[in-house]
């Protein structure tokens, strides 16, 4: 997995750098308890650290967008990190379904449901001579879309664990960049990683390492103001003069009025590919130019695109993309739940002619229900892959390259 983002499978995302330990030489069992006062925070998602007091959270917002508010709350982005609950892990605790078996057969992973949490637990060796180590499940990442990964707490540093939830399998697997067979528990997740899963973390000072975080300054999934910036001027001004119509400084940020450069960047803070931050963690604010917070790769033309966490350099390779002033947002509505691939069809319909492909004449009319799967394939990433029983398991992403593909290119 490539380093410094989390897992997108999810998901969105790339792995950190993993630090690896052979299962024989594991640390003894270990349990976190949990933080309330961050737990908190990040559960109710209303308001932020007295460091962006600027920030209000969701529940300022849905007190007048009540209707995108619902809706927008079952969407991936917002859902890309939870607390954990019965119902945003889709892993099952239940005996049988709860194990995870590796190419070690002395080592096994156990995830138990208890009272106090949800815990994954490596098991090493066969009675009596058996050991084990437990961490409990303190932050689901992943919408579930493609599956989900799941991060502890120790002490102040937020590591992920070393069990993962794979959709397609609708099972445990080894979470993606791990090698089967190893019980790896240190995996630090730095701030390039959270950002694009949360909201807002603060970040702690230390010499050395990257992932303190202080508990009770976390905010998860993406919030309204992700993507508007900053809320608190607006809503006092609609609170003050609830009829006038504002602009300017007293206008919060509606990314379809920004120049098309800054909307693309909107997106681009997360779908644009690893990059370099180049100033902390969450500064970033629509509106204002990416690069001064976040440096992207710029593929050539010639250049080899990854299908996964590039969208919007793939996008903008696209001759719709080149020969229009199509944004991410002409096809996908941020504030609702992403539906099934095909019926974006009616939007290639609206400047493509379905006579013109070249599949017209073999498939007729019925061409128009599905220009997504030819033109737009799913397409094993090499970022998101999973070690499983000696066998290599890649997530399938939607390449964003819109072009005609070569026969046994697409799915």
């Amino acid at each position: 997995m490539a380093t410094r983002r989390l897992i997108g499978m999810l998901m969105a995302v790339a792995c950190v750098a993993a630090l690896t330990f052979a299962s024989r030489t594991a640390a003894r069992p270990q349990q976190t308890k949990p933080s309330s006062p961050g737990r908190a925070i990040a559960q109710v998602n209303d308001g932020e650290s007295a460091a962006r007091t600027n920030f209000l959270g969701d529940a300022a917002c849905r007190g007048c967008h009540q209707e995108i508010g619902d809706t927008y709350a079952r969407t991936g982005h917002h859902l890309t990190s939870q607390l954990p609950t019965k119902d945003s892990i889709l892993g099952k605790f239940t005996d049988g379904a709860n194990i995870l078996r590796t190419s070690d057969p002395d080592l096994h992973f156990r995830m138990d449901e208890k009272e106090s949490g949800f815990y994954e637990t490596a098991v090493f060796w066969q009675p009596p001579d058996e050991k084990t180590r437990t961490e409990r499940i303190d932050i689901v990442t992943g919408s579930g879309e493609k599956g989900q990964t799941y991060l502890y707490w120790k002490g102040n540093q937020l590591f992920q664990l070393p069990v993962s939830y794979w959709s397609e399998l609708k099972g445990w697997t080894n979470s993606p960049g791990y090698t089967d067979g190893i019980a790896n528990f240190d995996r630090p997740i730095v701030p390039e990683c959270l950002q694009c899963h949360a909201t807002y973390f603060e970040s702690l000072p230390s010499e050395n390492a990257e992932n303190y975080y202080r508990k009770t300054d976390f905010v998860l999934g993406i919030s309204c103001e992700r993507c508007h910036g900053p809320g608190r001027e607006h809503a006092e001004n609609e609170r003050l003069n609830p009829t006038a119509v504002f602009s300017g400084t007293h206008s919060i940020v509606n990314p379809a009025s920004l120049p098309r450069d800054r909307q693309i960047e909107v997106c681009a803070q997360c779908h644009g590919g690893i990059g370099q931050l180049i100033v902390p963690a969450f500064s970033y604010v629509p509106g204002q130019q990416l690069d001064n917070y976040f440096r992207l790769p710029h593929p050539n033309a010639d250049a080899r695109v990854d299908v996964h966490g590039n969208q919007v350099a793939l996008t903008q390779k696209s001759r719709c993309y080149q020969n229009s002033q199509m944004t991410c947002t002409t096809c996908h509505d941020v504030h609702a739940p992403e539906r099934a691939a095909a019926s974006y069809s009616a939007k290639c319909l609206q400047c493509h002619k379905d006579r013109e492909c070249g599949e017209f004449a073999k498939l007729g009319a019925k061409i128009r229900e599905n220009c997504i799967d030819c033109h737009m394939p799913l397409q094993d990433s090499d970022l998101i892959v999973a070690d499983l029983k000696g066998k290599q398991i890649k997530a399938r992403i939607r390449n964003h390259w819109v072009k005609v593909y070569a026969t046994g290119q697409n799915p």
